[in-house]
C-alpha cells in the first residue's frame, strides 16, 4: 500500500535545513556523549547470528526487563510486511523531492530504502520511505538494526503521531546526510519546541538503534547503551505514535544531495510494551 508522505515533513524540512547549515558549530556547542562499549549493555542489542546480514538476529521476547515483545520482523520474503505503508508523492515542504514505492525493497533478509536518479522523475534523486501506520503504540520500546551505504541523503528513524497532527515527534536516529554522526530530536508543543542532541558514530557500520518511551521520559539507545535521556515535565508525548523510516534529499535547497546511489539497510525491527502501566 502506498500512502502520501507524512505531514511532519513540511516543518521538519525547515528545521533540518537550519541544522545542516550550522551543524559543525552545533557540534562544537553541544556536549557529545561518549559510550563505553566495554560496559555491560543494559538494553537489547540482538542475538549473535552469522546467517543474519547484520550479524545479529532480533532480541528475544524477554530481552527487556519489565517489558513484553509485541512485534518483531526480520524482513524475510520479498514484500513489505503487513501493517507497513509505503510513501509516495512529493514530500511536504520539499517541492523538488520525491518518494516512490519502487525505492522501498525487501530482499535477502533486508528492508532497503534506495536512493538513485530515477528516469521516471526527470532523472531527479528519488527516495523511499514508509510508516508502520497499522501498529501505533502509546509508550513502549523500539529497536532497529540498520546502517547506511553512502553519504548525501538524510536518513531518519522516528516516531510520529498516529493522528498525523504535529508535533509531537521523536527522532531517535537522524543523520542529517552525514556518515560520522547521528542526531536525536524531541519535538513538542504547537510552537515546536525541541530538545536536540548529537552523537558521533560511524553510520556505515551496523548498529542497533533504540528509543525507550515512557510516560515520564524518552531514552535514546545505541548498541544496548543509553546515550541521552529527556525527562523534562511537559515534553513527553502521551498519544499513540507509529514507527517511520525514510531517506530524503534536499537537492533543490542545496543540501542533503547525493553524488551516487545509496541506501539505508534495515535488518530487523523489534518492539516491546511495558508489562505494568506507567
Amino acid at each position: 500500500m502506498s500512502t502520501p508522505p507524512r505531514r511532519y515533513r513540511y516543518f521538519r524540512n525547515t528545521v533540518v535545513g537550519v541544522l545542516a547549515g550550522t551543524l559543525w558549530s552545533l557540534i562544537g556547542a553541544l556536549p557529545v556523549p561518549a559510550i563505553d562499549a566495554n560496559t555491560v549493555a543494559p538494553f537489547p542489542i540482538g542475538i549473535t547470528a552469522r546467517w543474519e546480514p547484520s550479524g545479529m538476529a532480533p532480541p528475544t521476547p524477554t530481552a527487556l526487563a519489565h517489558y513484553r515483545q509485541t512485534y518483531v520482523t526480520d524482513f524475510n520474503g520479498r514484500v513489505v510486511p503487513p501493517g507497513w505503508d509505503v510513501f509516495g508523492g512529493t514530500p511536504g515542504g520539499d517541492p523538488g523531492g520525491q518518494f516512490d514505492a519502487h525505492h522501498v525493497v525487501v530482499t535477502q533478509g533486508l528492508l532497503r530504502l534506495k536512493v538513485w536518479r530515477d528516469p521516471r522523475y526527470q532523472n531527479r534523486w528519488v527516495t523511499g520511505g514508509l510508516c508502520q501506520c497499522g501498529r501505533p503504540m502509546t509508550y513502549g520500546a523500539f529497536f532497529v538494526r540498520s546502517r547506511v551505504t553512502g553519504v548525501g541523503p538524510n536518513t531518519a528513524e522516528l516516531l510520529w503521531p498516529r493522528s498525523n497532527v504535529w508535533p509531537p515527534e521523536i527522532d531517535f536516529n537522524e543523520d542529517l546526510g552525514q556518515v560520522n554522526l547521528t542526531t536525536a530530536t524531541l519535538h513538542w508543543t504547537p510552537g515546536n519546541q525541541t530538545e536536540f542532541r548529537i552523537l558521533r558514530i560511524n553510520m556505515f557500520k551496523w548498529h542497533t538503534w533504540g528509543v525507550i518511551w515512557t510516560p515520564t521520559s524518552v531514552t535514546y539507545v545505541v548498541d544496548g547503551h543509553p546515550w541521552h535521556e529527556v525527562s523534562l515535565a511537559g515534553t513527553i508525548p502521551h498519544i499513540p505514535m507509529d514507527l517511520n523510516f525514510e531517506q530524503r534529499t534536499g537537492c533543490f535547497q542545496g543540501r542533503d544531495c547525493p553524488t551516487q546511489p545509496s541506501a539505508v539497510l534495515i535488518d530487523w525491527v523489534a518492539e516491546y510494551r511495558p508489562t505494568t502501566p506507567g
